[in-house]
């Protein structure tokens, strides 16, 4: 059960695209959209420092996502949930993230091609990788409510 259930989170995060990221700071709780890519379960995005998510993030790196679709039916709804923390990779981490999300988004991996306003863009962000501690999975079409749990709070590895 434990293989199919990483299996269908494994399936719909390379699905998928954009999270929702919440995170809590000084000014109160905070949620923004984020395009990422996934190595396993650990999701790699890239942010301004400056923005509000950021710099919650250097105050407290826990936080937690969903990632869903828009869904016209309640029985359709299907989408992810997840708590677990933040850090800005280092070293070859970081390159692994880096080559991890321009294959998930190759216009970020080809800036001697992209637009001046991208790469300026691109030269003002940071990576960051969420380590999840707990993913949950919601699948309405096996009952109202229906969501199954993993635990990987001893999984800190960005191949796995």
């Amino acid at each position: 059960m434990a293989s199919k259930l990483r299996q269908s989170i494994a399936d719909y995060l390379a699905g998928h695209h954009v999270m929702t990221l919440a995170t809590q700071g000084t000014d109160g709780p905070w949620a923004a959209a984020v395009f990422y890519a996934n190595a396993g379960n650990h999701l790699v995005f890239l942010s301004s420092p400056t923005s509000r998510h950021c710099r919650n993030l250097l105050q407290d790196s826990r936080c937690c996502a969903t990632i869903h679709e828009n869904y016209d039916d309640w029985r359709q709804i299907k989408g992810i949930q997840l708590e677990g923390q933040v850090i800005e990779p280092q070293g070859q981490e970081q390159k692994h993230a880096q080559g991890l999300y321009g294959q998930k988004f190759p216009n970020v991996s080809r800036l001697a091609d992209a637009p001046p306003a991208l790469v300026s863009a691109i030269a003002r962000v940071r990576w960051y990788v969420l380590h999840p501690k707990r993913i949950y999975f919601i699948d309405n079409s096996q009952g109202l409510g229906h969501r199954e749990q993993i635990d990987l709070s001893e999984e800190t590895d960005l191949n796995r």
